[in-house]
């Protein structure tokens, strides 16, 4: 049997009522999951009270810590890999491709960058200290031990890492670069889109280009701020949407499969170590196929 400890694990607390056993509260709990699938997770070992694991018959008991395991039936494989940039006791660094979540949500949860990484180095202690969208390619820096993690999520929650991205957009020849593009964005409809809003600007975004060729720039992005969906929401509201985004400027059909990615990619994070005082930069190598000529030339 797989350890519980190593697979993507949900967490709540026992509420009080009146049900004799915990598989009757997970019945009524999670109506949409019938209580023949609970029964068999319970017999497989992958649901917990209070770090121990349990069987069918276990008694309901108000207050304690319910540990269980998220599966989803015919969960698609994502048919690309990730790379391990770096790896120390207290970090790792990812790069992440193109389609591949980076924490468990709906559908994809064994399918996900988290779960793909704690199976790979035996660490099931590892959390992402931050995201990116399952579109969009690149690093993402992992907390590898409890000890050491307040360290560096501070890093990102005081904006001390310096993030550089790479994005193929349409050309924007009325501009001259580099450029900041300084807006309000708030929420939008549907309610995983953002827009840009008249107020104060609460997004920054420092914008140059790499490589030009005639309906196609690389663009280099550099995000100040780290509002959701960003660097995408500027780029259209330039007036060039980056390619294969589905969701901006306007929101499209999208279709099932891997033919058509987001041309984003988190390309470079640069911070000092808050342990080791070292300064720390990390590259992806991974390719966003532009084809474009140098922004000299």
């Amino acid at each position: 049997m797989e350890c519980m400890h190593f697979q993507p694990v949900s967490k709540l607390v026992l509420p009080p009522g009146g049900w004799q056993t915990l598989l009757d509260f997970l019945e009524a709990r999670f109506p949409s999951i019938p209580r023949p699938v609970w029964a068999d997770r319970l017999a497989r070992g992958m649901v917990a009270v209070d770090g121990a694991i349990v069987g069918g018959d276990a008694p309901y008991v108000a207050g304690a810590l319910l540990a269980y395991r998220r599966e989803v039936a015919d969960e698609p494989r994502i048919p690309f890999e990730e790379t391990i940039v770096y790896c120390d006791q207290d970090i790792v660094v990812a790069d992440k491709p193109h389609f591949l979540p980076v924490m468990p949500a709906g559908r994809h949860v064994e399918e996900t960058l988290s779960v793909r990484l704690a199976r790979r180095l035996g660490n099931p202690d590892l959390v992402a200290l931050h995201r990116l969208d399952r579109d969009t390619a690149g690093l993402v820096v992992f907390s590898a031990r409890p000890s050491s993690r307040d360290a560096y999520t501070r890093l990102f929650r005081e904006r001390r890492i310096a993030k550089v991205y790479e994005a193929i957009a349409a050309p924007l020849p009325g501009c001259v670069f580099p450029l900041e593009r300084a807006t309000c964005i708030e929420r939008g409809e549907p309610f995983f889109r953002m827009r840009e809003a008249e107020g104060q600007a609460n997004a920054f975004t420092r914008i140059d280009v790499l490589a030009r060729e005639a309906d196609r720039w690389l663009y280099r992005l550099e995000p100040v701020t780290g509002r959701k969906h960003q660097l995408r929401v500027h780029m259209a509201g330039l007036g060039a949407p980056i390619e294969g985004d589905p969701y901006y400027p306007v929101l499209r059909e999208v279709i099932e499969g891997f033919d058509d990615p987001l041309r984003l990619l988190a390309r470079e994070l640069r911070f000092t170590d808050p342990l080791s005082g070292e300064a720390r930069v990390f590259r992806s190598e991974r390719n966003l196929q532009h084809g474009a000529r140098s922004a000299s030339t």
